[in-house]
């Protein structure tokens, strides 16, 4: 049969190094210079799929990714893993992208490819965790979507089997290509990359392209095309004021005390209660 499939990867930050992102206040998007990037870990199941559609059927499977261009050698791991070429989408102008706009940059990408039978994603990033994308590149591709398939058997191009969790059970689903649809982490067990498959990773293609490359409406793309716009961000304040009492234990507890009433503290409430407490042990 041969099927092109397309599996959309995000980079997120490191979790190991997330105490050291900040955000920016003035354009509200996070500061990701100098955090170590990893493949948002359920996208690693959504390749997996996909290379167990590849065995059984022929075919490609091929990495999309929107993403800075220091992105490339986090993408890397997917091609070890066994995906046959990647296309990073990367331009300062996709800077800023809420879900709505980044699905419709990656729909422009798959669109240009040209064509393609299936589309894999994860059903959330590890870092917004929206859940928003999968369902929204099948909207801009018109294509049949479905979230959150923790089984999937692709029997031909019109006979899809597909299973979905939800609260209290499973949901089964019967389908036919083309499809989105975001796989869960029930669905399987990621492969571990080789050696050798790092080897051949850095020897397979990876094409880059920015907004010049792309049909692409400029009303929809980065900042100014995203439609869920943050509010104020700033950074509270953590500190606490300290103050040093050169004073003797007992004019200390007298002016503890004090300050303890001043701002509503009921103290003969309070210590009694501490003593009720002593006694109850």
């Amino acid at each position: 049969m041969g099927l092109n499939i397309v599996v959309c990867v995000k980079p997120i930050p490191d979790p190991k190094y997330y105490n050291e992102i900040t955000i920016d206040p003035v354009t509200k998007t996070v500061k990701r210079q100098g955090i170590p990037t990893i493949i948002n870990p359920i996208d690693k199941h959504a390749i997996e799929k996909a290379l167990k559609i590849k065995e059984q059927h022929g075919g490609k499977v091929i990495l999309m990714s929107m993403a800075p261009p220091d992105a490339q050698e986090t993408l890397l791991e997917g091609l070890a893993m066994g995906a046959d070429e990647t296309y990073l989408l990367s331009d300062r102008k996709f800077a800023g992208a809420d879900t709505l706009a980044t699905s419709y940059v990656l729909a422009r990408g798959i669109q240009k490819i040209g064509e393609i039978d299936l589309v894999l994603t994860g059903t959330e990033s590890g870092d917004g965790a929206t859940a928003q994308v999968s369902s929204q590149l099948g909207e801009w591709l018109g294509f049949s979507h479905l979230w959150g398939v923790v089984n999937c058997e692709v029997k031909s191009q019109d006979d899809i089997y597909l299973k979905t969790k939800i609260e209290n059970g499973y949901m089964e689903w019967s389908g036919k290509l083309p499809m989105v649809f975001a796989v869960s982490r029930e669905i399987n067990t990621p492969r571990y990359t080789s050696i050798m498959g790092v080897m051949k990773a850095k020897k397979k293609p990876f094409t880059i392209w920015s907004f010049q490359d792309l049909d692409l409406d400029e009303v929809y793309v980065g900042l100014k095309g995203s439609p869920t716009q943050p509010g104020d961000i700033f950074s509270p304040d953590m500190g606490r004021k300290g103050e040093i009492l050169k004073i003797s234990k007992e004019e200390a507890v007298e002016l503890i005390i004090e300050k303890l009433r001043a701002n509503g503290i009921n103290i003969e409430s309070f210590f009694s209660g501490c003593v009720r407490g002593e006694r109850n042990e």
